[in-house]
């Protein structure tokens, strides 16, 4: 299914943008198959707890274990596709227009059935996590089980912070109306703003899209007119924000983890340590990245410093070029092709068979992602078309993530989704392939630095942005813990941050102070935002294996994506000499966007 009528001004005026056919779930909101598999799922999960609630040791201690043990896990995984299956349903219904009341009651409703369904399982990670070591290494020597191996090994690693049944359950029941339910506020809240720029009344992606036109007065207007309307409505988002961070101060507390970030650590089965050594390697390259980029692109535009507004800002004086729809399409399927004719092919499915949403929507989720959905089903993505070459880049990268989620799907529900830290690489693998290709294409000289200049800047938003947004959110929920934060507290830690990592030649004047308001990355997924910089040092440092020795990449590059959650960074990374743990690694990858502000600054000679 297709349209172009539902798109706002400043979208594509070619052909019409596909919008996805979600009907490979469910035909409908209110069909029969989605209540016939809610009570399925109802029965069936209270079906398992019967069953194995209670038992597990006993099991474990028997001389078939291995085989009870596997007949359990294939049972939990299936109810986990079927539960998984309806809550992607729903949050892509709901993603596809957040001011639609059906769509949110719709939503809310399979979220609480969906939650009181998935209680009755809690029981069985809770309960294989107090057996012993012994008798779970011995269950994992049947080949019955070995499948499952990886999977088991992570669930282990969740020990040490699990509580009691009764409060785990308590966490859950109560995340409808606790974290959910304020994700839920925030996501209506940013669907329903409305931003006043030059007469006309905006959603947020057309505004923040002005942000990149070639005229100063409309960029302006339009951070004005942001400051304006998140000035307006600060209270609701300082609320949001306090309760979140104080959410998360409790259960960190009661799990036992002790810095602000380790649930997120865990959860990203990446150490500590490793993350530490990425964020003092891109904060203490600020200076040679960040700093001097902009300060090369203020003396471009004329000026000491740049405006907040100018920060992404085309370059003067060079056309920007719009891409159709077909022309992007073409684009990124033809970058793809020339690397992997295989994985070129999974992408174009996307487009074939209506897996991608991309017009612009009044009530639409703002941004771009690729929702995995369950194995036996495929991703879905969602972004916002306007034809900019950055939307180019936003499809080369849903299109990785897609990918690389149709390639570990066959691993199960439990073991094909990637960790975030790996999760980013096909993505950025994809914007950086996509990049080459243009760049390739394009002879003119002034074209090509207008190209390096947004692929510069795409890579100071990935590793950069992130890093000091990283840096934001551990001062937001360390300052929670001794209290309250006002708007204005948490509006100077966003300065700091901003500034810092900035440097001197961008000038943030009145109104950006509120511009921390809509990240969604802050609500949804507290301390995500390392993985993107994480992603985008590792594919650097990818690519510079691929361009010393292509031979033979492509393959063991598919096998790093096939195997999804079933392997630790440290063995995915191996078979191309990589090691996350050594300082030189990030250097490497911070060394290719040097590279690049080198070349823009030889070009100037």
């Amino acid at each position: 299914m297709t349209t172009a009528a539902s798109a706002q001004p400043g979208s594509p005026e070619s052909s019409a943008l596909p919008e996805w056919d979600l009907s490979d779930l469910y035909p409908g909101l209110g069909s029969a198959e989605v209540a016939a598999d809610l009570a399925r799922a109802d029965a069936e999960c209270r079906a398992f707890a019967d069953a194995w609630r209670g038992k597990l040791a006993e099991v474990a201690a028997g001389a078939d274990a291995g085989r009870q043990f596997a007949a359990a896990v294939r049972q939990y995984e299936a109810l986990e596709e079927l539960l998984g299956r309806l809550i992607s349903y729903a949050g892509l219904v709901y993603a596809g227009d957040n001011s639609d009341p059906a769509r949110a009651k719709f939503f809310g409703d399979i979220q609480q059935h969906v939650t009181d369904a998935s209680s009755h399982l809690l029981f069985f990670e809770l309960e294989l996590n107090r057996l012993d070591d012994a008798l779970i290494d011995a269950a994992l020597a049947d080949p019955a089980l070995v499948h499952w191996r990886p999977w088991f090994t992570d669930i282990r690693k969740e020990r040490p912070y699990q509580l009691d049944d009764r409060l785990e359950q308590l966490f859950l029941e109560k995340s409808v109306t606790g974290r959910a339910g304020w994700n839920r506020l925030f996501n209506e809240t940013i669907s329903a703003l409305r931003f006043e720029v030059g007469g006309r009344e905006l959603t947020l992606e057309p505004t923040l899209n002005l942000l990149l036109e070639p005229d100063e007065a409309s960029r302006k207007a339009a951070a004005d007119a942001l400051a304006a309307t998140f000035r307006d409505n600060l209270r609701t988002f300082t609320l949001i924000t306090n309760v979140l961070a104080k959410d998360k101060e409790i259960a960190d507390r009661w799990r036992g983890f002790k810095d602000v970030a380790d649930s997120r650590h865990l959860a990203n089965r990446v150490e500590r340590e490793v993350v530490e050594a990425l964020v003092s390697s891109v904060r203490a390259a600020y200076p040679r990245l960040s700093h001097r980029y902009y300060a090369l692109k203020a003396r471009w535009f004329g000026k000491d410093a740049l405006d907040h507004w100018d920060r992404n800002a085309p370059l003067p004086e060079v056309e920007q070029r719009s891409y159709s729809w077909p022309e992007a399409r073409s684009t990124v399927l033809g970058a793809y092709r020339a690397f992997s004719p295989e994985l070129a092919g999974i992408a174009g499915r996307f487009f074939e068979n209506n897996w991608i949403d991309a017009p612009i929507r009044a009530g639409k989720a703002p941004g771009a992602f690729s929702h995995p959905t369950v194995p036996s089903v495929h991703p879905y993505v969602l972004m916002n078309y306007l034809g900019k070459p950055r939307d180019v880049m936003t499809l080369a990268h849903e299109l990785g993530h897609g990918v690389h989620q149709v390639l570990a799907a066959p691993n199960g529900p439990l073991m094909a989704p990637t960790p975030l830290t790996l999760a980013e690489t096909a993505s950025v693998f994809g914007e950086m392939l996509t990049f080459k290709a243009i760049l390739k294409a394009t002879p003119d000289r002034a074209q090509r630095k207008a190209l390096i200049a947004a692929k510069v800047e795409d890579m100071l938003n990935t590793v950069v942005r992130q890093i000091a947004f990283y840096t934001f959110e551990r001062k937001i929920h360390e300052a929670r813990r001794d209290g309250e934060l006002t708007a204005e507290e948490i509006g100077r830690f966003w300065l700091e941050v901003q500034s810092e990592s900035l440097g001197t030649a961008i000038r943030l004047g009145p109104g950006y102070e509120t511009f921390w308001t809509y990240i969604g990355h802050f609500v949804h997924a507290p301390f995500y935002v390392y993985a993107y910089a994480f992603g985008d040092c590792l594919v650097n440092s990818l690519y510079a294996v691929y361009e010393r020795a292509p031979d033979g990449f492509a393959e063991r590059y598919h096998d790093l994506l096939a195997a999804g959650g079933t392997k630790h960074h440290s063995e995915l990374l191996k078979p191309f000499g990589l090691d996350a743990r050594d300082p030189a690694f990030w250097q490497t990858g911070l060394g290719m966007i040097e590279r690049l502000i080198g070349e823009l600054e030889a070009l100037e000679a």
